[in-house]
């Protein structure tokens, strides 16, 4: 796709008049010093010169406005100053209109003139040769290739370096509008990771602390009281823990000088997770189990890490959501070619949950199952044992190379 020129100016350029006015001085200088050509042909007056030279001036107003027609115009006042007494000014005006009419003429003409030039150069010289039997037929062929085709192709070749120019100009910019837009995609896919891993992180934590506070204020036990209070410190502490981890990474791009590199969390770490949170959901009436294989062919670490997340904002929504009773964790993996994580858990319509939430945790899991191409689906489900909250992802799980 060629690029788009530029609308012809509708007055004349400043530099068109004083080419205009320049090449009429200097060819009335010429004229009045007698340096013109030699006598008039077919019996023509020699001040005609004059004529062609007014009318070779006119079209150089027009050779940036109207360059068609400016050469249109140039063509017979040159045969005008060939016949009659040829001046100099003359010619070199006609040769910059020839370079002005493919330089700055519509991509047609630009395309047609020089072709066209060099035929006219051959038929002229042909012609003259044919009629005029003289060894000067090849200083007229020169002479007609010097003012015509000269000039043509030289307003092509800088025409092509223009456009060129032009296009290298457009893809420039267009380069950089697809490279602002991928860096403003890559910022938002970016700041909604940090969301989803700063809401695993830290709404277990307070989730727990919120359930516990709560309790505290409602059991008159001092016993009770204090195993809730102790919870909710350790909560506390670790929570802001994960938050001094996270604002150091969002701050440096890395761990601080004084903490330990943060291993990602691995599947291996679900008895943990789930150790803690039967201690959360003690108070709530909640058990917590693992069905799990004792050995579970290795997945690569981005399915591995959003398992994982799934099982513990799953574990997060039960503590907050969850009637009274067994919350079942389990992983299961089709001949190592998928791995799906299933969560149920006691379902009876709570009025509301037992701590606030920001609703977040099913689109962060949403979010990460799209990102590994799975499947995810949650809400209740009904079955023999009543109704329970399913959560289950299906997600791909190629095994990882192993090094050489």
């Amino acid at each position: 796709m060629r690029p788009r020129l530029p609308a012809p100016p509708r007055r004349p350029h400043r530099h068109d008049v004083l080419l205009a006015g320049g090449g009429l001085l200097c060819g009335l200088l010429l004229w009045t010093l007698h340096l013109h050509g030699g006598p008039p042909q077919f019996g023509l007056s020699p001040s005609l010169t004059l004529v062609a030279l007014t009318a070779m001036s006119g079209a150089e107003l027009l050779r940036r406005t109207a360059p068609t027609a400016a050469l249109a115009v140039a063509v017979p006042a040159l045969a005008l100053d060939v016949s009659s007494a040829s001046l100099l000014a003359t010619d070199l005006m006609f040769t910059d209109l020839v370079y002005a009419a493919v330089l700055y003429g519509r991509p047609a003409a630009a395309r047609r003139i020089p072709p066209y030039s060099v035929l006219l150069t051959v038929l002229a010289t042909g012609v003259t040769a044919a009629c005029w039997h003289s060894s000067r037929v090849l200083d007229v062929g020169i002479a007609l290739a010097l003012v015509t085709v000269c000039p043509a192709w030289t307003g092509m070749a800088i025409r092509n370096h223009r456009d060129e120019a032009e296009a290298a100009r457009l893809r420039a910019e267009q380069t950089a509008l697809l490279a602002e837009r991928d860096r403003r995609e890559a910022v938002i896919r970016e700041r909604a990771r940090m969301a989803r891993e700063l809401h695993d992180l830290v709404a277990g934590h307070l989730s727990a602390i919120a359930i516990h506070s709560t309790a505290a204020q409602t059991l008159d036990d001092p016993a009770a009281t204090r195993d809730a209070l102790g919870v909710i410190r350790e909560n506390s502490v670790q929570g802001l823990a994960e938050m001094r981890r996270l604002i150091g990474l969002l701050r440096t791009g890395k761990p601080g000088d004084d903490e330990e590199p943060a291993a990602t969390p691995t599947l291996d770490g679900l008895g943990a997770l789930l150790a803690r949170a039967r201690t959360n959901g003690a108070a709530s009436g909640l058990s917590f189990a693992l069905d799990a294989p004792p050995a579970t062919p290795p997945v690569a670490a981005p399915v591995e890490l959003a398992a994982y997340r799934i099982v513990q904002e799953s574990l997060t929504n039960a503590l907050k959501h969850a009637a009274p009773g067994e919350v079942l964790v389990r992983l299961a993996q089709d001949a190592g070619t998928a791995l799906t994580v299933t969560v149920r858990s006691p379902y009876d319509g709570r009025p509301g949950p037992r701590a606030p939430g920001s609703g977040a945790g099913l689109t962060g899991m949403r979010e990460r199952i799209a990102l590994l191409g799975g499947e995810f689906e949650a809400g209740p489900h009904s079955g023999p044992a009543g109704t329970v909250w399913l959560v289950r992802a299906a997600l791909p799980a190629p095994e990882e190379e192993t090094p050489r």
